[in-house]
């Protein structure tokens, strides 16, 4: 079950971090997957060592989405899986965030997704069969942090995405789903800083980080041929830290 031999994948920022993890199951997993990243020197290193291929993306860019797509399937035949990862997510509060600020989440988090996944749905749409798989967060659509509220406005706005876009191409074997991860050891999460880190650890019932294969696997299943009948849904891979009540629930 749940194997994608033979199948084409393409992930967007997936030269490190949460990507790097998906591409590293999707790899085991038997698919043949493309790094898309602005990180060219990052992107290719982690291809070779995944047995992967690369490709510059800037998401920012219509003209890249396209190019990237276009040579996707020029390479492979097809484009069977895309997984819409790119994301930044730098702090800003709202009494210091500028207009350039709001616009730069913006642009990558939520442009640079349309750009690319409407690049891979007419792909996708004359095969009569496609998995789309988003990266959000808890951050927005469920929970709050200081700082990021910029951030997750547009984690908020991919699902709202998601749930119309699954609706515009379910008639074509294609589905459209997300992954919301909470803290995962990644790059970016150690950039924080110690007492971050174990500040979510405490919050966190498994008292643990998730590691970026956490996020992978759960991509596995939504990519897969089992996953058929799933679409417009998120899958919340987050250690419990969304359930309890009070910090008194935790054990």
């Amino acid at each position: 079950m749940f194997s994608l031999k033979d199948k084409v994948a393409l992930v967007s920022g997936g030269a490190k971090g949460i990507g790097k993890g998906i591409v590293r199951t999707l790899r085991q997993a038997g698919a043949k997957v493309i790094i898309a990243d602005i990180d060219d020197t990052t992107g290719a290193a982690s291809a070779r060592e995944l047995g992967a291929d690369f490709m510059h993306l800037d998401v920012t860019k219509a003209d890249e989405c396209q190019k990237v797509i276009t040579d996707a399937v020029a390479t492979y035949g097809r484009l069977d899986i895309l997984c819409s990862n790119t994301g930044i997510f730098p702090q800003a509060t709202l009494k210091d965030m500028t207009e350039a600020d709001w616009d730069m989440m913006n642009n990558v988090n939520l442009k640079g997704m349309f750009f690319l996944i409407q690049a891979a749905l007419a792909v996708m749409e004359k095969q009569k069969y496609g998995r789309v798989i988003i990266t959000s967060s808890i951050t927005g659509p469920i929970t709050g942090y200081p700082g990021w509220s910029h951030y997750g406005a547009t984690k908020a706005g991919q699902l709202g995405f998601m749930r119309s876009a699954a609706l515009e191409y379910a008639r074509f074997g294609i589905n459209i789903n997300a992954v919301m991860p909470g803290n995962i050891l990644t790059e970016g999460l150690k950039a924080q800083g110690e007492d971050y880190l174990n500040q979510m650890k405490a919050s966190i019932p498994t008292h643990t980080l998730g590691d970026p294969e956490d996020i992978g696997y759960a991509v596995c299943f939504l990519a897969s041929d089992e996953a058929k009948f799933v679409t417009g849904q998120t899958i919340i891979v987050d250690g419990g830290q969304i359930l309890p009540e009070s910090p008194d629930a935790l054990l």
